[in-house]
């Protein structure tokens, strides 16, 4: 007779056999996505003791074993931190705004706070001294500095990048951030109330959640699709043209515009007309607000929102690729999706997280300064234009010097910067360097690319280490697959003092694939 287990049951038996702290959640996440299944309802709901085996068995190796095996022995499992949830590498402000290609603030911490061990024999960095970081991304080194009581400078060459750096880092009136809010949503919520778009979805909704509970139940089909007893690509495209002449009967019954009339801009391609009235008018509310860092914040929020509501798939939400107008089968979901046709869901949701989350950070920080400048790190004069924003941090700056670097720079041919977040260009009139760039996507991975990388970063460091204490410390995370750091460091007179080897874990959720990448230890020669 097989053995059944509850879900709380299932939790601990995992636990004990992995010999990690295996949660309800995760049980339940197994069912739904159809790696075990389900037996009985709701109610009590239960699973076979030989699914989990089944599922596990191959994990009872640990990812660490097969990591080494596969990236070799001096990789330093220490620095993969794999023991902290999502919710703990996104923790509060971490995640005001999506961003490709960033560090977790665990790692950043570990190089900056007072700690030593076996691995980090000593303290680089104390609290009052500044760190800086040239390629501030999204401002991760900015706001752990400020955890830590670390004064921080980012330099990034993207005007939208540093406004994600500085919003992270701001000291907010939350009271009057939620006030405008509220404002705003209650004037959205009129805008659309008389919209076709609403009772359209509406009645979208309907028709798919019958559609979808008779052709994908929950969690059977992606139980059936792992164990390839259902072939998902021909299944899921036979149900997506079934459902098509549906939705475009609704589509003309309530004579929704799923284009624009031009498409000039991204804002004119990838958004539909209901969802870009919608952003006209919330950007217009938020011109309305007075105090300059609440109208920051909550342009941020909007930001995050569009981004969310761009007319593509959930699985290409990420990596762009053609306009979708029309529902289509969605592989991450397993069910039949469609496209969004207001705003307001994101809006609300993501208003909601930003308040929680700053309030969150708000309790950590430490009164110190951060700030970061928008510029070019090979040719910036850091004093010079922190002056114009920030008297005080220029001056400290000036008297104290800067104790070092903690800094990620892009990887060659990886990412377009500018191009990730084009919807808020076009969106704030922010002008583009895509041209100044390091190492851009467009630009490949040749060999012209590879040496105009190297000059570029070795500029940056002759330029920023002008701005440094005498012995300073500088820490650049790279996967450095060409081995392009060693001549980096020595044309700018550095010496490489140390390499920690770390796995990086779940990069995306299409790639799993065992990967690592390096923190270099730069010091004067």
């Amino acid at each position: 007779m097989p053995e059944l287990l509850s879900i709380k049951e299932a939790s601990q038996w995992a636990t004990e056999y992995l010999n990690k702290n295996v949660t309800t959640s995760n049980i339940a996440y197994l069912i739904q996505y159809g790696r075990i299944r389900k037996i009985g309802n709701n109610g009590s709901t239960q699973v076979l003791k030989d699914d989990l085996v089944k599922y596990y068995k191959d994990q009872k190796k640990s990812r660490q074993e097969e990591w080494k095996e596969q990236l070799g022995e001096d990789l330093n499992w220490a620095l993969s931190f794999e023991q902290y949830k999502e919710a703990e590498t996104t923790k509060h402000v971490h995640r005001l705004h999506p961003y490709k290609g960033k560090f977790i603030p665990q790692l950043v911490e570990y190089f900056l706070d007072d700690h030593t061990d076996k691995f980090k024999k000593e303290v680089y960095f104390k609290p009052g001294d500044i760190v800086l970081d040239p390629f501030s991304g999204s401002g991760t080194t900015m706001v752990q500095a400020c955890e830590l009581g670390i004064h921080a400078v980012g330099v990034d060459v993207s005007a939208f990048n540093t406004m994600i750096g500085n919003c992270k880092v701001e000291k907010y009136n939350l009271a009057d951030v939620q006030s405008e809010i509220i404002r705003i949503s209650k004037a959205l919520n009129k805008f659309i109330a008389d919209s076709n778009a609403v009772e359209f979805e509406e009645n979208l909704l309907q028709k798919l959640n019958v559609f979808n509970n008779k052709y994908f139940p929950v969690p059977e089909y992606k139980y059936k699709v792992k164990r390839k007893e259902i072939d998902e690509k021909t299944y899921g495209a036979e149900k997506e043209a079934e459902f098509l002449p549906i939705y475009n009967e609704l589509v003309k019954k309530y004579k929704i515009k799923l284009r624009q009339e031009k498409e000039d801009t991204f804002l004119d391609k990838w958004y539909s007309q209901h969802i870009r009235e919608e952003i006209e008018f919330v950007y217009n509310e938020i011109k309305k607000i007075e105090n300059p860092k609440t109208k920051q914040i909550i342009s941020l929020i909007l930001s995050r929102t569009i981004r969310s509501c761009r007319a593509t798939t959930h699985v290409d939400l990420a990596t762009l690729l053609e306009p979708v107008t029309t529902t289509y089968y969605c592989s991450k979901h397993g069910k039949i999706c469609k496209p969004l046709f207001s705003i307001m869901k994101w809006w609300s949701t993501y208003s909601k997280d930003t308040v929680k989350r700053l309030g969150q950070f708000d309790k950590l920080r430490k009164n110190t300064f951060h700030t970061c400048l928008t510029g070019d790190s090979r040719n910036i004069d850091i004093i010079e234009q922190m002056n114009r924003v920030n008297p005080a941090f220029a001056e400290l700056i000036e008297k104290q010097k800067i104790k070092g670097i903690f800094s990620s720079p892009p990887y060659v041919g990886l990412i377009d910067y500018h191009e990730q977040h084009a919807y808020a260009y076009d969106l704030f009139g922010f002008k583009r360097h895509d041209e100044l760039e390091i190492g851009p996507l467009y630009k490949g991975r040749g060999r012209e690319a590879k040496q105009s990388y190297i000059e570029g970063i070795i500029a940056v460091l002759n330029n920023t280490k002008k701005f440094l204490v005498d012995d300073y410390d500088i820490f650049l995370v790279a996967n450095d697959k060409y081995n392009m750091y060693p001549t980096i460091a020595e044309n700018a007179g550095m010496k490489i003092v140390n390499q920690y080897k770390r796995p990086v874990l779940n990069r995306t959720e299409k790639d799993k694939g065992a990967y690592a990448e390096i923190i270099f230890h730069l010091k004067e020669k």
